[in-house]
């Protein structure tokens, strides 16, 4: 009889000790010490898209299209600019509105093979961006105009 009673209080030991790890079912409500809620940090992935939208080709578009003849669009002729030419050893361009300086740099020696100073910008009131080119001391300004037809 002893044997028997013995394995009784095994298993009655195994059972409260299952219950004891796995815990007893209740969960134990969180103490809120703080008058505002935040919201848990949840994993945030990277974009990834099956299918390419319209935008999308536009910026890739963008990037092909930024070729020299796109960014300088005309020279300007008006008197100031004129006086710019033969004062200050500076050309005056209109160019696109989106160009940055370095862009209209690089474009304007790509297209009459001449090296650029420096080069300043201004968006007019009437919406179109002017460019104040620079040439460095090797390069006169009014040959470079003659050659394009300003003068």
């Amino acid at each position: 009889m002893s044997g028997k009673g013995t394995s009784s209080k095994a298993s009655a030991a195994k059972k409260v000790a299952a219950s004891l790890k796995k815990g007893n079912g209740r969960k134990a409500t969180r103490v809120h010490t703080k008058v505002h809620f935040y919201k848990p940090k949840t994993l945030a992935l990277n974009r990834d898209p099956k299918i390419e939208t319209l935008t999308a080709k536009r910026a890739s578009k963008k990037v092909e299209t930024s070729k020299a003849y796109d960014v300088v669009k005309y020279p300007l002729t008006t008197e100031t600019a004129m006086k710019n030419v033969e004062e200050s050893n500076t050309l005056v361009f209109i160019v696109a509105l989106t160009a940055n300086k370095q862009q209209i740099k690089a474009s304007v020696k790509k297209l009459y093979n001449i090296e650029v100073d420096r080069v300043n910008t201004l968006i007019r009131p009437d919406g179109l961006k002017k460019a104040f080119v620079k040439l460095t001391k090797d390069y006169d300004a009014l040959d470079v105009a003659n050659k394009l037809g300003m003068l």
